[in-house]
């Protein structure tokens, strides 16, 4: 696909509800972006089919009524909605050379990301509790992780998610954009649509850092928290063969905790504090972190997990 040159304006004296923004796809690259575009395609598929497996199979299997089954597809809806709301906009820069994206799209998009990751982090919190309690006292497993009490910590994650990402696009909405109005990635990110504003923008970036200290570095620690209390447990007891079960069945979701808190930490780094670096660096780090845990959590679990293996190994044979 031939490339296409776009001028850089600025927005200047735009009301915002008329202005755009131009989004990013791999600088240089324009020339191949079709055959770019293609691989991404094949991942929104495999992605969509691998989650939407994942709940089908939960949900139809009543044998995986369990609540580390429960909280992994709290973990799909999530990783869904999340690829919904952002691969179609990668799609389009690829393959359909489509870079621009309304203000009110950017930021509808925006918070749909961050609540996406706001609230996958505090499921991640409770899928580490459940594995502590699973541990720690898995006679009264069943008794403390009530149906009941996992869908009121769903609703939590969510009232929360939406509380603490909900003034991000109010705060965004008060400014002008009067600055280059492109983005350097082929979505929105807060971080990002900031700078463009024509204003002083000290509030929102106080309050990007603060939400996501407050939240997913609360989370992180807390997640710790309960690993070496798990490890803890777990070196106390006295057969070996028994202590590597117990560990075995953590590994999962500490490869999931990884995916997604390793290119979060270092985009969030690179974007506050590190502008000088490589831009194809950033974009990178981008990709991996929209596409990546999601593409991979469905895979990491059905290794993990011998039951839920055979239960998706009988719905594709089928």
């Amino acid at each position: 696909m031939g490339s296409t040159q776009y001028t850089v304006s600025p927005v200047n004296d735009t009301t915002f509800t008329h202005a755009v923004f131009l989004l990013t796809g791999l600088p240089g690259l324009e020339d191949v972006y079709l055959w770019v575009g293609i691989p991404f395609f094949l991942i929104y598929v495999i992605l969509i089919l691998g989650n939407s497996a994942i709940l089908f199979v939960i949900k139809t299997d009543s044998t995986l009524h369990e609540p580390m089954y429960i909280f992994l597809s709290m973990l799909a809806v999530i990783d869904l909605g999340l690829s919904i709301a952002t691969i179609p906009t990668i799609l389009g820069v690829f393959l359909f050379n489509s870079r621009e994206i309304s203000i009110n799209a950017c930021f509808a998009q925006l918070f749909f990301i961050h609540f996406s990751q706001f609230t996958e982090s505090s499921v991640l919190l409770f899928m580490a509790f459940d594995r502590f309690v699973a541990i720690s006292n898995p006679l009264r497993y069943t008794s403390i992780l009530t149906l009941p009490r996992i869908a009121m910590m769903g609703l939590m994650c969510v009232l929360r998610g939406l509380a603490i990402i909900l003034p991000a696009p109010l705060l965004l909405k008060r400014y002008r954009y009067c600055r280059d109005n492109v983005l350097s990635h082929s979505y929105c990110l807060h971080q990002e649509v900031m700078k463009l504003a024509c204003a002083d923008i000290t509030v929102n970036n106080v309050y990007g850092l603060s939400a996501s200290v407050l939240t997913m570095g609360l989370d992180a620690l807390l997640i710790i928290l309960s690993y070496l209390m798990i490890l803890k447990t777990v070196l106390n007891i006295a057969s070996r063969a028994d202590c590597l079960k117990a560990l075995k069945t953590c590994g999962s979701h500490l490869c999931v905790i990884l995916l997604f808190y390793s290119p979060e930490i270092s985009l969030s780094v690179i974007h506050r504090y590190m502008n000088s670096s490589s831009h194809l660096l950033q974009i990178a780090l981008g990709y991996i972190y929209m596409l990546l845990p999601p593409l991979l959590n469905p895979i990491v679990y059905s290794v993990q997990s011998t039951h839920l293996r055979v239960r998706l190994i009988r719905l594709f044979v089928k």
